[in-house]
C-alpha cells in the first residue's frame, strides 16, 4: 500500500509539473495572436473529466481507509469520569467536518466539469448577492458557535475540580527527560517548592523547600498510582522547557511550563486490570505481541535477544518536542483500587527520610 500511494504522489507531482509548464509558455506569449498556450475545448474536456475522476479516487480512497484502517467509533476506551463527553464532542465535529468536507469537494469538481470551458459560451457570473452571502455566512456561524459553546462548557467542567469532594493532589514534574511525580503525604498537601532549591548532593531533586512542614511528608515517586474512582488534581511544573503532560486514555493534556503551575483534574473509572480484560484491549496487546514474536524470530538468527512480550499500561506521556529523548519520556500509570493504592503509598519513603545528611 506505501508503494502504490508513493507512486500515486509521484504521478501528481509529474502532473503538476506539467501545468505549471504550460502556464510558463502561457506567460511567455510574445502578442495576442499567439495562442499556442491557451487551453482549447478539447484541453477542458480533459480537464472536466479529470476533475471528476479525482473526486471519485478521493471518495474511493476515504472509504477504504475508513474500511480497512477505521476503528468506528473512532475514539474508543476513555477511562477518565469526562473521557466520554470528549469522545462525543471529537466524534460530532469529525462528523460535521466529513460532511462538510464531503459535500463542498463533489461542488467543487461537479461544478469543474459542467461549466468547463466551450468555444462560445460566456460565463454568467453575480456581482454582488446579498442572500446567497447571507446563507453561506449564517449556516458557518450556528454550526460553529454550536460546536465551540459546547466545547467551552465540556472544558469548564472538566476544569471545574470541586475541592469539597476532597481530591487526590498530585505533582507531575518535568525534566528532559522523565517525570517524577510527588504526592502531598498524610495531609494531602504538598509544600513548598522551588528549582532554585534543587540539590542533587541531598537527593532534593524536585528543590522541595527542607523548612516547610508540608513538605515534611510528601512522597517522590518514579510512577504515578491513582485510586480509581477519587478525583484527583494535578499540580504540573518544569525545570528546564515547555513540556505537555499527556495522558491519552484519560483525556488529559496540559503544557507543563517553566516558572509556573498549571493544574488538570479528573476522576479515574477504569483500573489498569479492568483495561487489560477489555476485548479491544486484548485485541490489541495480541496484535503487538505478534508483530513482536515475528521480529524476535530475525533477532534470534542474528544472535540478538528476542523483544519483550507487550503488556499494556496506561502511561504519562510528554507530548511537546522537548529534545532529542522526547520520544522516550514517559512514566508508567497504574490506576488501581483504594486499598491497593493505600498499601502502594505506605511502603513509599517520605520526603524527610528521603534526604541524605
Amino acid at each position: 500500500m506505501t508503494a502504490l500511494l508513493t507512486i500515486i504522489v509521484l504521478v501528481f507531482i509529474l502532473i503538476a509539473i506539467w501545468q505549471m509548464v504550460k502556464i510558463f509558455d502561457l506567460a511567455q506569449a510574445k502578442n495576442e495572436n499567439d495562442i499556442s498556450g491557451v487551453a482549447t475545448d478539447k484541453d477542458n474536456t480533459i480537464n472536466g473529466y479529470l476533475m471528476m475522476g479525482f473526486l471519485i479516487f478521493i471518495y474511493v480512497i476515504t472509504i477504504i481507509s475508513m474500511v480497512k484502517w477505521g476503528d468506528l467509533p473512532l475514539i474508543s476506551n476513555a477511562a477518565s469520569a469526562h473521557g466520554p463527553d470528549v469522545d462525543n464532542l471529537m466524534i460530532t465535529t469529525l462528523i460535521v467536518i466529513f460532511f462538510v468536507q464531503t459535500l463542498t469537494q463533489f461542488l467543487l469538481h461537479y461544478y469543474a466539469f459542467k461549466y468547463k470551458g466551450e468555444k462560445g459560451k460566456k460565463a454568467l457570473f453575480f456581482a454582488d448577492n446579498n442572500k446567497l452571502e447571507f446563507i453561506w455566512t449564517i449556516i458557518p456561524v450556528i454550526v460553529l458557535a454550536g460546536l465551540v459553546i459546547w466545547g467551552l462548557n465540556t472544558w469548564i467542567n472538566i476544569m471545574g475540580v470541586d475541592e469539597s469532594d476532597d481530591p487526590l493532589v498530585v505533582e507531575l514534574y518535568a525534566q528532559q527527560f522523565n517525570w517524577k511525580a510527588r504526592y502531598g503525604g498524610a495531609d494531602n498537601t504538598l509544600g513548598k517548592a522551588n528549582v532554585r532549591l534543587i540539590d542533587i548532593d541531598r537527593a532534593n531533586i524536585l528543590g522541595l523547600d527542607e523548612s516547610d512542614p508540608d513538605a515534611q511528608d510528601d512522597i517522590i515517586t518514579t510512577e504515578l498510582h491513582l485510586p480509581v474512582g477519587r478525583p484527583v488534581l494535578f499540580k504540573m511544573r518544569s525545570q528546564d522547557v515547555l513540556h505537555s503532560a499527556y495522558m491519552p486514555h484519560f483525556r488529559a493534556q496540559m503544557n507543563c511550563v517553566p516558572g509556573m503551575i498549571t493544574q488538570f483534574g479528573f476522576t479515574p473509572t477504569v483500573t489498569t486490570v479492568e483495561m487489560r480484560q477489555t476485548p479491544e484491549m486484548q485485541e490489541k496487546v495480541m496484535n503487538i505481541n505478534n508483530i513482536r514474536i515475528e521480529k524476535s524470530k530475525k533477532l534470534i538468527e542474528k544472535g540478538e535477544e528476542a523483544l519483550d512480550l507487550y503488556e499494556f499500561d496506561y502511561l504519562l506521556l510528554c507530548n511537546k518536542i522537548c529534545g532529542k529523548s522526547h520520544y522516550n519520556m514517559q512514566m508508567k500509570i497504574v490506576v488501581e483500587t483504594e486499598e491497593e493504592y493505600n498499601a502502594w503509598i505506605k511502603e513509599q519513603k517520605d520526603f524527610k527520610n528521603s534526604l541524605i545528611n
